[in-house]
């Protein structure tokens, strides 16, 4: 048995599909509400909430293999319901910034939670991510009312990652040998900034997109008031203030462990275009 954690997410219901579709045997997505999961037929709904482990219990029985993002509820606990439950494998999502900026908070959390379950005594493949093509969503409420996007570091582009390519490296990871014990940086196929990302939307909408690029001191404002100043300075940081070559490298680790190219930013532009409608 497998349970994705975040079925119902960017990349949970990207793997699901992926591992109904290859036939990876009997599936389990957990959701913190059932009656609104749309799953594949085949795919067993649980309900749970990662703020409260215990009710975690009964998702976790007959789960060999577990997919896991981190940062969502107490990492010790939920790793601990998972060892007791049997859980043989676990493919987590963790975040580049481990490796690019370990200096700043939520990479250390990051890190916290990849020694945890290394020292769970399950065994274990962690993926490392950088920026997600899904943060774009951001922009939806500006753009579906023509109005202008607004952005601080308009022209740094990172290698941003689509959430599917994430999902066909889990499935991998999941369901084919010689993956435990690894672990993955993963990134999209080429750099994309802010300023190409919307020209990318606008291209899927066939319309034009008013940009402006905004200051790191009016973004923050923005952004703290939202997750708090420690979050908003890390986030500013890494999409711009602070970047480095480690964090601007783009890697070929998707084709290398699905035997697929990565997705670039216009194909998730394309795919999503109704959600900037």
């Amino acid at each position: 048995m497998i349970l994705v954690t975040g079925a119902t997410g960017n990349i949970g219901s990207a793997l699901v599909k992926e591992l109904q579709a290859c036939g990876a045997g009997p599936l389990r997505g957990l959701t913190r509400n059932a009656a609104e999961a749309a799953f594949p037929d085949g795919v067993e709904v649980v309900e749970g909430d990662f703020g409260k482990p215990a009710s975690l219990k009964h998702a976790m029985e007959g789960v060999r293999s577990l997919f896991l993002v981190s940062r969502l509820g107490s990492d010790a606990d939920i790793l601990e319901v998972a060892r007791k439950a049997g859980v043989e494998h676990v493919v987590l999502v963790s975040s580049i910034t481990v490796q690019t900026h370990p200096h700043l908070g939520p990479a250390a959390e990051n890190l916290t939670v990849e020694q945890l379950l290394k020292e769970s005594g399950m065994a274990w493949t962690i993926l490392r991510p950088t920026q997600f093509a899904s943060n774009a969503r951001m922009w939806a409420a500006a753009i579906r009312q023509h109005e202008t996007v607004r952005a601080p570091y308009a022209d740094t582009a990172l290698p941003t990652i689509h959430p599917a390519d994430m999902a066909s490296v889990a499935r991998a990871a999941l369901t084919e040998p010689g993956h435990q014990g690894a672990t993955y940086a993963l990134t999209g196929p080429e750099p994309v900034s802010a300023r190409q990302q919307v020209q990318a939307i606008a291209a899927a909408l066939g319309r034009e997109i008013p940009f402006a690029e905004i200051s790191r001191q009016e973004a923050r404002a923005q952004m703290a008031a939202v997750f708090g100043a420690e979050a908003a300075d890390a986030v500013l940081d890494v999409t711009g203030g602070d970047v480095n070559d480690e964090l601007l490298t783009v890697r070929d680790t998707v084709s290398q462990v699905t035997g697929m190219p990565a997705r670039p930013f216009r194909q998730w532009a394309s795919e999503n275009a109704t959600a900037f409608r």
